[in-house]
């Protein structure tokens, strides 16, 4: 089984929507992926796509005294279009992009390890991961994915009967954190890299391979009863790290590097 299926029909949609937007906007795109379900490896057939990107405006953009994205609009740093039953495309400026990678947001870093790629420029994509490399802080990502877990299992995994897919969104994160407590790398995007790496055989894991394939064949609405395995196991991990975070690098980038490669890659992928 695929575990990271798309569509032929609709990676052409995607294609064409971010060609649409390059039009419209007057952008270009540097790097776009598949951010969902889809990338992590957990879709279900009828999950939507959820296509990100990171663009940059033709460089006067960046120096307008009164800042707007059109005639008459004001100036964003992202782009959405309309979400319908199936594509969710949305992006962001490429100054704004740094400027989380300066915050060391794992979100850029997951976009840049996902297994899907609708298409890229190789040398802007290896100037922003050498960013996201330099400003890693495996404690501020840590926080970011033990408050996603946290949120996740207080929302949606009290009752004797979850939506099933809300487990794994519970999962991810906190095997991402305990990646992050084991490996100074950012975590991988894809769940099953994490399942490996941290899983890799026992009563959970098989409890977990059994949870995958029922939401791999099932509908995004499909819920089931509590899983005693995984919820007894999630609740453990939770609170054991919910009396103290681990003794981690805080990182450190340099913000006048950053300021520089902002600039250098604006002369060099800008629109003309």
């Amino acid at each position: 089984m695929d575990i990271h299926p798309i569509d032929p029909e609709k990676r052409e949609a995607v294609l064409a929507a971010l060609e649409g937007i390059e039009r419209r906007h007057d952008v270009r795109i540097l790097m776009a992926c598949e951010s969902g379900s889809r990338g992590w490896g957990f879709s279900s057939p009828d999950s939507d796509y959820d296509a990100r990107f990171v663009y940059v405006h033709r460089q006067p953009w960046y120096l307008s005294v009164n800042e707007r994205s059109g005639p008459d609009e004001p100036q964003r740093d992202v782009i959405e279009l309309p979400i319908d039953d199936e594509l969710d495309v949305s992006g962001w400026d490429l100054r704004k992009a740094l400027r989380l990678v300066s915050k060391s947001n794992p979100t850029l870093s997951e976009w840049l390890r996902s297994p899907i790629l609708y298409r890229g420029d190789a040398r802007a994509i290896a100037s922003l991961r050498e960013a996201v490399t330099e400003f890693h802080s495996p404690l501020g990502s840590w926080w970011h994915y033990f408050n996603m877990a946290t949120a996740n299992h207080r929302g949606y995994l009290k009752g004797e009967r979850v939506r099933t897919k809300k487990y794994l969104y519970v999962l991810r994160p906190l095997l991402a954190c305990q990646w992050i407590e084991n490996d100074p790398t950012p975590p991988p995007m894809a769940f099953e890299d994490l399942l490996d790496r941290l899983l890799p055989e026992g009563p959970v894991r098989s409890a977990i391979d059994a949870l995958l394939e029922v939401k791999r064949r099932s509908a995004e609405v499909a819920d089931g009863a509590r899983i005693a395995a995984i919820s007894d196991y999630i609740d453990t991990e939770l609170q054991r790290r919910s009396n103290a975070a681990p003794s981690l690098p805080t990182g450190h980038g340099d913000s006048e590097a950053l300021d520089a490669r902002f600039r250098q890659m604006l002369r060099e992928h800008a629109p003309e």
